[in-house]
């Protein structure tokens, strides 16, 4: 269950003056937080300077969901590719190394000056990604030929469907929702499980029935944190069939879902401009805007 602080506050400038404030609540990690760091969390949420003392009266504890789940400003939602990264067992991993080290680059310039070239050999299918139509169908644009507007600046809506609660994401999940033209989030909480045995078993998915309700709605982009928006026990693919013939793209594989918020954020994830590829890894990220209190 989550956690909540109800509280008001007295806060003392040291310039002269203050403020108070009745009814404030916060969300809190654990079941109990100190006065001293919740006087801390008011003076860095709010920015305040001079600040001297700070008084926390009347503190309640309460029982009540979260309504934010992180600092106002960019989430980054992507896993870090590394040298060995594995993202789908039985394909390569990914290698990153010298081309060019610093060491070796020191005969060809100045003294003092030195360089690095890396050298990256990775399926296309690595770390957290996105899908575009030529990844399912041979006609389907490529990377090159999606425009940015796309992969950026979405308006971004977030459902949680908590894997431990079943692993099939079904269109009830969806019901009463606006996605029209969204980058439409599934938080399963998946992504605990990254780089461990257990992420490429018994995975979280979207079912078809949710793929046909997404696009008949018009979600322009679809992401999971899961290792793949398709139930892969079986060989059909009907959610990737689906959004991809209808241009919707799909991002997989994002993390940190937990720290974004259902509305009020933008979602972007941005691939190279590559032809005749439909997949390719993404620094996905989103962009929080407004808080509800």
């Amino acid at each position: 269950m989550h956690r909540r602080v109800k509280f008001d506050f007295e806060v003392d400038f040291t310039n002269g003056g203050g403020m108070q404030g009745q009814g404030f609540r916060l969300d809190i990690p654990g079941d109990d937080i100190s006065d001293q760091d919740l006087a801390a969390a008011i003076v860095k949420d709010m920015r305040l300077l001079m600040v001297g003392a700070v008084r926390i009266l009347g503190k309640e504890i309460i029982t009540e969901p979260h309504k934010r789940t992180a600092e106002p400003g960019y989430v980054d939602l992507s896993h870090t590719v590394y040298d060995g990264l594995v993202t789908y067992k039985g394909l390569p991993a990914a290698v990153i190394c010298d081309y060019l080290s610093r060491e070796a680059s020191r005969e060809r310039y100045a003294p003092g000056t030195e360089f690095q070239i890396g050298k990256i050999e990775m399926i296309a299918n690595t770390g957290t990604y996105v899908d575009c139509p030529f990844h399912r169908y041979a006609n389907g644009k490529d990377l090159s030929q999606v425009g940015l507007s796309a992969f950026a600046d979405l308006e971004g809506i977030l459902i949680r469907a908590d894997y431990h609660h079943g692993l099939a994401v079904t269109a009830k999940s969806f019901n009463g929702l606006d996605v029209a033209n969204r980058a439409v989030l599934v938080h399963t909480g998946w992504a605990e499980h990254w780089d461990t045995e257990a992420y490429f078993h018994d995975h979280p998915f979207l079912t078809e029935d949710a793929a046909l309700f997404l696009r008949d709605k018009g979600a322009r982009l679809v992401g999971i944190d899961s290792l793949n928006i398709d139930d892969t026990r079986g060989k059909a693919r009907p959610v990737h069939s689906t959004l991809l013939a209808a241009e919707i793209l799909i991002a997989e594989h994002l993390c940190s879902l937990e720290d974004v918020p259902e509305s009020g954020f933008s979602f972007s994830a941005i691939p190279p401009k590559f032809r005749g590829v439909g997949t390719f890894p993404v620094r996905a990220f989103a962009r929080v805007q407004t808080w509800p209190h």
